[in-house]
């Protein structure tokens, strides 16, 4: 198995013709930039690429210009510094991005452990946006044994060089893939499922992703919840299966502006599901008026 190489596999990418190759904190990113109106910045999930926005970015982009980075390690944005892979190091890293690419993003969209990036960006004055929107925010530790479990297993695995090639390898078979997308409580495409496919087989990609979970601590950043004044819109699917909505309506109860709002008979990849919902929600949280529900 190959690590991806955007000359080579990047030519039938979603929005391939919007992406860019921008240097920043000491190695190359992969972006996608377009739209019209105010900057919205968009960071993807553990695993996920810019394609898990390539149903929802054509709706979004009619109201704003799109930032859309691979986060390091991730796709086509190598080869990252270990030091990336901490939460503090990423909200570093994307930073810099920003500052590179000379962009103050007016909104920001995050999924998953992207929103946690957005977060700890705001708290660290990286960014200065209006509104966050957390799509199914990994934003929390996990509870008892599955936060004493999953940590150290994923540091094993990370430290052991032939895992990522192990996960590359079994990432061949579609329906590992398709049961593995499921088991987050999503039903996606075949297309979506796909791309995803074409991510897992790469063993760079695979150990990225790996390096986040073992280097992630979530502890500092429900610490500062609190010290949040950035306005915060929750988006939590009811059928996600690796964030519980009951991590939106805690982290509602943590700061000082946030609202919840639950997304019926959508999984983790909700914004893949639903984009057009999805999309009026963040639309709705432009103009400060997010609704309750949908």
């Amino acid at each position: 198995m190959a690590d991806l190489d955007f000359e080579r596999d990047g030519r039938e990418w979603p929005n391939r013709q919007h992406s860019r190759l921008v240097a920043a904190a000491g190695f190359k990113w992969h972006v996608q930039m377009f739209g019209n109106g105010p900057p919205m910045l968009l960071l993807h999930g553990t695993g996920a690429s810019t394609h898990s926005w390539r149903n929802i970015s054509p709706m979004l982009a009619s109201r704003f210009t799109l930032v859309m980075p691979d986060l390091p390690g991730h796709g086509f944005t190598k080869p990252p510094p270990v030091s990336a892979f901490t939460l503090p190091g990423m909200a570093s890293a994307v930073g810099e991005l920003m500052a590179a690419m000379s962009i103050q993003p007016a909104i920001v969209v995050g999924h998953s452990a992207g929103a946690a990036v957005l977060i700890r960006m705001t708290l660290d004055r990286l960014i200065d946006p209006s509104v966050i929107v957390s799509l199914n925010g990994a934003l929390l530790p996990f509870d008892g044994f599955a936060g004493q479990f999953f940590s150290p297993l994923a540091k094993l695995l990370f430290l052991n060089p032939f895992m990522p090639r192990l996960f590359a390898w079994r990432a061949s078979d579609p329906k590992a893939v398709e049961n593995l997308l499921r088991g987050t409580g999503s039903e996606v495409s075949r297309d979506d499922a796909a791309y995803y496919g074409r991510l897992f087989q790469s063993p760079g990609h695979c150990a990225a992703a790996l390096a986040m979970m073992a280097r992630w601590d979530l502890g500092p950043l429900a610490d500062d919840l609190p010290k949040l004044a950035t306005r915060l819109v929750l988006v939590a699917a009811r059928q996600d299966k690796a964030i519980p909505p009951s991590v939106a309506t805690r982290v509602g109860t943590l700061v000082a502006n946030g609202q919840v709002i639950e997304v019926a008979g959508a999984g983790h990849l909700a914004h893949e599901e639903r984009p057009e919902e999805v999309a009026e929600i963040i639309f709705r949280a432009a103009v400060g008026d997010a609704g309750r529900s949908a």
